[in-house]
């Protein structure tokens, strides 16, 4: 059955396709009633079709309505330079992301959101997690490019303090307080606040930030244990890892939304579950340029509180989760022969309501249910890799792609139709990134320590090839 973009553009709509996720579970024969930009109803199809006869029923053979996904930790602003990073040791942010960053004009720090927003868009994610920027027109740039593209965002301010006058330091909380105060989750800005890693701040700062987002009720979003050498550092600074600097300072709570939590410890691990924080798990990013891979499944069966994020990786949402349980899989499951890693439906929950929990959004996103944002995606599931289907939700995880994503709706406004945004011009962004990002990256002192592909390709000639 052939769809048009037209059929999902109305106020109110009432939609039957085959397949429903709720919960993580695929339900057969369900609709969803969206109105006002809310599901407003959700049960069977023929109850719905009887309780609202008065609103054309829409049929969707062959597709699956499932809540659209959210990316726990990103950095919207370093879309310039994703493959800059490729091959490179960890901590790449001293030699590539700060330096790119400090050339980057307002107008680069749009685009570079915007750019990185739509792949989100496209991948799955109908909400990212932005860690925050350095720059001081990047917030403003972000809130921009994030309601231009119309994904929902969470979106921190940096507070660091080390090194500045208490002058300077009180303008920062006044900022800080200001920025909580625009909280506008109608328009898809929800605020936070973070601290890069713990040691870039003091302890009364790192209070201080962590009771404001705490009595806010949103998230404290910090780095915490991502490679060795930054712990490594804390232990020289502080005389401490990094977890302990933030229970120190009394700003380990259910406020803080830790990034990768890769080298942990037991006692770490207690610390976390006790303090009710949620942890960002970022697989592709251990891949890429971590020395570890977090004890995800632990941490699930420990209660933690957890979500999958790209950390600017790839906006992926499918890969992301196919990812997260591979990491699991190949670290854990091979050495003790558990060849389940979470059924699917985990992975699934991280990416949706368990993610929605750790930006401290359940309240407004992360399921298809009454009284929730209509954030959603209509996937095609009539295509090969999904025929037959035996365990569609497991499916989604191992087998599904963000090439079935037909339509992504966002507050109950179709965002996307087959990828492509259908009220502004995404051709002409492309082409200004590429105007733009070429100047950035040649201007900046960027320092690359692998070569290209095509260079280590070169260098690395078979021998008796010329």
């Amino acid at each position: 059955m052939k769809l048009n973009p037209e059929d999902f553009q109305a106020q109110t709509l009432l939609l039957a396709p085959q397949w429903t996720l709720i919960d993580e579970v695929p339900q057969a024969d369900l609709a969803v009633l969206i109105r006002n930009g809310r599901f407003e109803a959700v049960g069977p199809a023929q109850d719905l079709r009887q309780q609202f006869p008065q609103i054309p029923m829409q049929a969707l053979p062959g597709r699956l309505l499932m809540p659209g996904l959210i990316d726990t930790h990103h950095h919207l602003t370093q879309g310039y330079g994703k493959a800059l990073a490729f091959g490179e040791p960890s901590e790449i942010f001293k030699r590539i992301w700060v330096p790119l960053e400090q050339h980057l004009t307002e107008e680069d720090l749009y685009l570079s959101a915007k750019l990185t927003a739509l792949e989100a868009l496209r991948g799955g994610f109908t909400t990212v997690c932005d860690a925050g920027t350095r720059s001081q027109a990047g917030l403003s740039a972000i809130e921009s490019a994030v309601q231009q593209v119309g994904i929902r965002c969470v979106l921190a301010k940096i507070c660091h303090d080390l090194g500045s006058s208490e002058r300077e330091i009180e303008a920062l909380m006044a900022q800080a307080q200001q920025h909580l105060t625009h909280n506008r989750p109608d328009s898809g800005l929800h605020a936070s606040l973070g601290i890069a890693i713990p040691e870039a701040a003091s302890d009364a700062m790192l209070h201080r930030v962590a009771h404001l987002c705490r009595e806010a009720g949103v998230p404290f979003q910090v780095h915490i244990n991502e490679h060795l050498a930054s712990v490594e550092r804390s232990l020289v600074a502080r005389g401490l890892r990094p977890l302990q600097v933030l229970q120190q300072a009394d700003a380990l709570g259910p406020e803080l939304l830790a990034a990768h939590v890769t080298l942990v410890t037991p006692s770490e691990l207690s610390q976390l579950s006790d303090a009710g924080a949620a942890v960002s798990y970022n697989p592709v990013a251990s891949s890429w340029k971590g020395n570890a891979v977090a004890p995800a499944l632990q941490m699930h069966s420990m209660g933690i509180r957890l979500g999958l994020g790209t950390d600017g990786t790839r906006g992926d949402a499918f890969r992301l989760m196919d990812a997260a349980e591979t990491a699991q899989r190949l670290t854990v499951g091979m050495a003790v022969g558990d060849f389940s890693m979470g059924a699917g439906w985990t992975w699934l929950r991280m990416a949706s309501a368990g993610g929605a929990d750790a930006a401290h959004l359940s309240h407004i996103t992360g399921r298809i249910a009454p009284g929730l944002a209509a954030d959603c995606l209509l996937l095609d599931v009539n295509v090969p890799e999904l025929t037959p289907t035996w365990d569609l939700g497991w499916e989604l995880v191992r087998l599904a792609h963000s090439g079935l994503i037909e339509m992504v709706m966002v507050g109950g406004r179709m965002r996307l139709w087959k990828g492509w945004p259908l009220d502004w011009d995404a051709q002409a962004l492309m082409q200004r990134v590429r105007e733009r990002a070429a100047e950035a990256v040649r201007s900046a002192p960027i320092h690359r320590v692998h070569p290209t592909s095509a260079k280590a390709r070169q260098a690395q000639r078979a021998p008796g090839q010329d």
